[in-house]
């Protein structure tokens, strides 16, 4: 029988990775809604995926925190009356009662009412910073990230400021991220229907969820970015 020769192994060529970029861009819109220049912005902030539970966890944490916990409840022995018994146990026929402050009558204590206490959560950084850099990249990916020029370079005025949100085309609830120095484009926006303004230092996951769009300007971008670009591996 003939023996078969064995044809000479070659070894599989390696596959030549390409360097991922480290980031990404985003279009400049002007103070008239006009698209310009690109802004790059990190994939470590823009770019990232998270898993839905831990955006889920970052907005209870936050609602669960904005409770005051001062719902307060009298029992029967906090309850202004009087505490005779309102007649004799046995011989009258009917059922037996203490008390008229009893949580059984109207105007009684109220049984296993809520008392204060605090609903506060603990809800680590390294978490909330991931969640706000997922909050961020969602809103990236659906294209509803808007970038536009510095708060300095913005119109002043409210009739201005609402012609450039009806050039972007945007409807419905709108959070524009501003630095915190920009007094002056936070006046001009803050009368506009829909549109709610917040300070880049106070922007978290819960408030980017809660708007349909979001509105950064560039500096507010930067300002974002330099808070949570950095990421321990």
């Amino acid at each position: 029988m003939p023996v078969k020769a064995k044809k000479p192994s070659v070894a599989p060529k390696k596959a030549i990775k390409k360097p991922r970029s480290s980031s990404m861009s985003a279009s400049v819109f002007s103070g008239i809604g006009k698209e310009g220049s690109e802004m790059m912005l990190e994939k470590a902030v823009f770019g990232v995926r998270v898993p839905q539970s831990l955006l889920a966890q970052a907005v209870r944490v936050h609602l669960s925190n904005q409770r005051s916990g001062s719902a307060s409840t009298k029992g029967r022995g906090e309850v202004e009356g009087s505490t005779r018994k309102i007649y004799k146990q046995k011989g009258t026929g009917n059922a037996r009662h203490g008390g008229i402050r009893a949580p059984i009558f109207v105007g009684g204590g109220i049984a296993f009412g809520p008392k204060p206490h605090s609903f506060r959560l603990k809800f680590p950084d390294s978490m909330k910073k991931q969640s706000l850099r997922g909050a961020l990249s969602m809103k990236h990916a659906q294209h509803e990230l808007f970038v536009v020029e510095e708060s300095k370079k913005l119109p002043q005025k409210t009739r201005e400021m609402a012609s450039l949100f009806d050039a972007l085309g945007i409807v419905g609830k709108t959070l524009f991220v501003t630095p915190k120095s920009s007094y002056e484009t936070v006046r001009a926006v803050r009368n506009i229907q829909d549109i709610d303004v917040i300070g880049a230092e106070d922007v978290n996951t819960y408030v980017l969820l809660s708007h349909k769009t979001i509105v950064c300007t560039k500096d507010a971008i930067m300002s974002i970015t330099q808070r949570l670009g950095e990421q321990k591996t």
